[in-house]
């Protein structure tokens, strides 16, 4: 049997591309906060008191790995953790001073960062790329529950 060309599949594309990105985050963003940690601030400076469920559909993390970030960020004093006034089981998230000056630093060398990524696309190219990987990101939300059936295109 001959080997297959992984170049023609897109997991391990995107692995590849993961690869990359967790390398450029590490040397230019920060060792100490990931991405994901970073998606959650993002999400509480554009939206502050979302509740953990909430912060988690916006970034499109699970719930156990919301959990853990949530968690990770409260430990550092990023963020704190406030009980709902109108449903006490529920409890709201708000950044800190630290969390806020992390999140300014951080789009920083984000932006820098998405700079060097991008780099070997043309201005056109990368719109295109952000579209195409948007699309496919989208439409892969519903494999995370297994009571939806996959989305396939329509013939």
């Amino acid at each position: 049997m001959a080997a297959v060309d992984l170049t023609t599949h897109p997991g391990h594309l995107a692995r590849r591309l993961q690869q990359a990105h967790h390398l450029l985050w590490n040397t230019m963003v920060s060792e100490e906060i990931t991405s994901p940690q970073f998606a959650v601030l993002n999400a509480l400076v554009a939206e502050p008191g979302l509740d953990q469920r909430t912060v988690g559909e916006r970034v499109g993390l699970d719930r156990s790995t919301i959990a853990e970030v949530i968690g990770r960020l409260g430990r550092r004093g990023l963020l704190d953790k406030v009980r709902d006034p109108r449903d006490g089981r529920r409890f709201l998230l708000r950044l800190t001073d630290d969390g806020l000056r992390s999140h300014r630093r951080l789009t920083v060398r984000t932006a820098r960062m998405n700079q060097v990524f991008l780099a070997p696309l043309s201005a056109a190219e990368q719109g295109l790329f952000l579209d195409l990987i948007r699309r496919v990101s989208d439409a892969s939300e519903g494999l995370r529950d297994p009571g939806e059936p996959p989305l396939l295109p329509q013939p």
